[in-house]
């Protein structure tokens, strides 16, 4: 399982680094994909408590946050929502009596939270002076936190943060992504000044600061996907990728550290 896990992260990591890099469309397109295959997952757990969940709605509803946060001069988020809101109330009347206002809600629900999270992460990319390594920085903390937090809690975990939601998860973990994510801010910020110039990236105190948040807030995001499997009663979202599960799991905590990291740059550092 860990063998299986690391050799996942070693594919998957260099790949998404160089998106990164690249920015614009390219990363835009990547965090389209990922997400995409996110929202079906969510769609499908929704669709276990016997709901029919219309994935095309919740697809939409990401797909108008993201372009919305590529190209905010387009102004589409207005018209988009009153499309989405119509054409999926018209759905509900042409399914009357084989489907129910939940079947319409959960797409719709779930669509937001993914789209309105991830869009974070499109707009953080897209800041022309701090986007690249904030954006990295970003993501260097919370699979620092995310890995500390599950070798720790697996070693020497003993008292339970969330039992009735994640078995597995505990204090110690948690207090240890927490510390990993504040020193990773910390590390990426000091190396962003010899990297990209200091103008480029933000005081080593304030990634440490950021780091420290991101350990802190960020795993609420894999609690509260614990809790949809728990209701839809499987373990993990998806197979999709080995010994890490589906795509919802891979995101569900890196999705609070996009919007927690571009919150932070344009109120802090920007």
């Amino acid at each position: 399982m860990l063998r299986t896990r690391l050799l996942t992260a070693i594919v998957l990591i260099p790949i998404t680094v160089g998106f990164i890099y690249l920015g614009g469309l390219p990363f835009l397109g990547l965090v389209v994909c990922l997400t995409t295959l996110a929202e079906i997952e969510f769609c499908q757990l929704i669709r276990r408590r016997t709901f029919e969940a219309a994935h095309m709605f919740g697809i939409a509803m990401v797909w108008l946050f993201l372009l919305d946060g590529s190209f905010p001069d387009w102004s589409l988020m207005r018209p988009g929502l009153a499309a989405i809101l119509s054409l999926s109330l018209g759905w509900l009347v042409f399914r009357f009596g084989r489907s129910n206002v939940a079947d319409w809600a959960g797409p719709l629900a779930s669509g937001l939270y993914v789209g309105l999270f991830a869009s974070s992460f499109v707009r953080l990319r897209a800041l022309s002076v701090h986007g690249l390594w904030s954006t990295l920085l970003a993501a260097a903390a919370i699979l620092v936190a995310d890995s500390a937090a599950y070798f720790v809690g697996t070693a020497w975990g003993k008292h339970k943060l969330a039992p009735a939601v994640s078995p597995r998860k505990t204090w110690e973990g948690y207090a240890s992504g927490i510390a990993a994510g504040g020193l990773t801010g910390c590390l990426f910020a000091w190396l962003g000044r010899f990297v990209v110039g200091p103008a480029a990236t933000m005081a080593p105190s304030g990634g440490f600061v950021l780091g420290l948040l991101i350990g802190t807030v960020a795993p609420f995001g894999d609690l509260a996907i614990s809790a949809v499997k728990r209701e839809a009663g499987v373990k993990d979202s998806g197979q999709l990728l080995p010994g890490h599960g589906g795509m919802l799991d891979r995101l569900d905590s890196i999705l609070w550290a996009g919007v927690l990291a571009y919150h932070y740059v344009i109120w802090f550092v920007s």
